[in-house]
C-alpha cells in the first residue's frame, strides 16, 4: 500500500509539473529567489517572467518575511530599503504569503507551472508558526510547494528582529519542521554556520546545533541555504570537509545545500584552488547541491543572471552530469516531489473538512 501511494504521488507531481522545455533550451532552475525586498517592494511577477525568458526554467518564489521599520527618529526623511540602512528593528510581515499567492494566482495555468511559491511569513520562535503555515495552505490550496527562505541565525539580521531571538534549539522550530515533513513541504533554511568575526581557533558556533536539528527531522527535505556562509560569515576551516562528513552520513540524506548569493559565490571562485575544491566536492556528491540566484527584485537581466555568470569557472570545472544536476535536475526532483505531496495533503484535508 505504501509503495502504491509513493508511485501515485510521483505520477501526480509529474502530471502537474511537466518539463517546460528540453533541457538544452534553458540554463538553470532557480532554487532561491526573492520577489520583494525588506520593505515589501519589488518587481511584478510578469516582469520576472520576462527576465526568465527561455534561460530559466522554474523559480522557487518567495518574498522576505521581515519588514524593515522606518523610524523617523532614527533616519529622518531617509527611508531605509535594506536592513543595513538603519538601526531601526525588523519585524515579521505575514502578509507576504498572501502577496506571493495572489501574484502566482494572477498568472494563467501554463505560466504558474514555472513557479514554486514558498511560505515565509512566520516567526520561527513562535510555537504558533506551524499553525500559520497550515492556515496558509488551507487558504491558498494548490499554490505553495514549501517554506522558506526563513532565517534562524543571520549576521546583522538576527539581532535586529523585534521580540524573541530565534534558535536552532527552539521547540517552535521543531514543530515547524515536523509539520513540513508531514505535509511534504520543501524547506529552505538560512542559518549561519558561525558568528561574525569568530575567535581564532574556536569551534563554529552553530554547526553542532544545526547538525543536531537536522538529525531530528529525517522525514523533512531541507535545503541549507548558502552552505551556512554569508556576507562576513566566511567558510569555516575545512568547510568542504565538514559538508562532506554530513553527506557521507546517512542521518543527513534528507539535507541538501544551495550555492546561491553572489556573496557566497565569491568564496567559491576566489582562486583556482577554491574552484577546484568546490568542483571536486560537488562532483563527488552531485545530487546534494542546487543553484539559486538569491536575487532580490532585480530590475534587469544583467542583475538577474549576475550570479550564474560569476559561477562560470565552476560550471566549466564540473562534470557534465554534475553540472546538469546542480543547475536543473536536483531542483526538479525536490520540487516535483514537494508539489505532489503537498497537493495530496491539501486534497485529503479539504475532503476531511467537508
Amino acid at each position: 500500500m505504501q509503495q502504491r501511494t509513493c508511485v501515485a504521488t510521483v505520477l501526480l507531481s509529474l502530471a502537474i509539473s511537466p518539463r517546460l522545455t528540453p533541457a538544452q533550451e534553458y540554463l538553470f532552475n532557480d532554487s532561491h529567489f526573492h520577489l520583494t525586498n525588506y520593505v515589501q517592494e519589488g518587481i511584478g511577477i510578469r516582469d520576472l517572467l520576462g527576465l526568465m525568458g527561455n534561460k530559466t526554467g522554474r523559480v522557487a518564489l518567495f518574498g522576505i518575511p521581515l519588514q524593515q521599520q522606518w523610524s523617523y527618529r532614527n533616519s529622518g526623511d531617509r527611508a531605509p530599503t535594506y536592513y543595513l540602512d538603519t538601526d531601526a528593528p525588523l519585524y515579521y510581515y505575514s502578509f507576504t504569503d498572501a502577496f506571493i499567492a495572489q501574484a502566482y494566482l494572477s498568472l494563467p495555468s501554463d505560466q504558474r507551472k514555472r513557479f514554486d511559491p514558498m511560505i515565509t511569513g512566520f516567526n520561527p520562535a513562535d510555537m504558533y508558526a506551524a499553525d500559520h503555515i497550515r492556515r496558509v495552505l488551507m487558504t491558498f490550496p494548490g499554490v505553495f510547494s514549501g517554506i522558506g527562505e526563513f532565517t534562524v541565525h543571520k549576521e546583522f539580521v538576527s539581532s535586529k528582529v523585534a521580540g524573541e531571538t530565534a534558535s536552532l534549539q527552539d521547540p517552535a522550530l521543531d514543530r515547524i519542521l515536523d509539520f513540513a515533513g508531514e505535509v511534504g513541504l520543501a524547506v529552505i533554511l538560512h542559518s549561519d554556520i558561525d558568528v561574525p568575526f569568530p575567535k581564532e581557533g574556536a569551534a563554529p558556533m552553530y554547526l553542532a546545533q544545526m547538525k543536531a536539528l537536522l538529525r531530528k527531522h529525517p522525514s523533512t527535505t531541507i535545503i541549507w541555504a548558502h552552505t551556512g556562509v554569508g556576507r562576513v560569515i566566511r567558510p569555516i576551516e575545512n568547510h568542504g570537509a565538514a559538508l562532506e562528513e554530513m553527506m557521507r552520513d546517512p542521518a543527513f540524506n534528507h539535507v541538501n545545500f544551495d550555492i546561491s548569493w553572489d556573496l557566497v559565490a565569491r568564496y567559491i571562485v576566489a582562486s583556482k584552488q577554491s574552484v577546484k575544491s568546490a568542483a571536486d566536492l560537488i562532483n563527488r556528491y552531485p545530487d546534494r547541491f542546487l543553484f539559486g540566484t538569491d536575487e532580490v527584485a532585480p530590475r534587469t537581466a544583467d542583475q538577474y543572471y549576475k550570479v550564474f555568470t560569476i559561477y562560470e569557472p565552476l560550471w566549466k570545472s564540473l562534470d557534465p552530469e554534475a553540472s546538469e544536476k546542480v543547475r536543473k535536475r536536483n531542483y526538479e526532483r525536490i520540487f516535483d516531489m514537494a508539489r505532489g505531496r503537498v497537493r495530496a495533503w491539501e486534497n485529503a484535508h479539504a475532503a476531511a473538512a467537508r
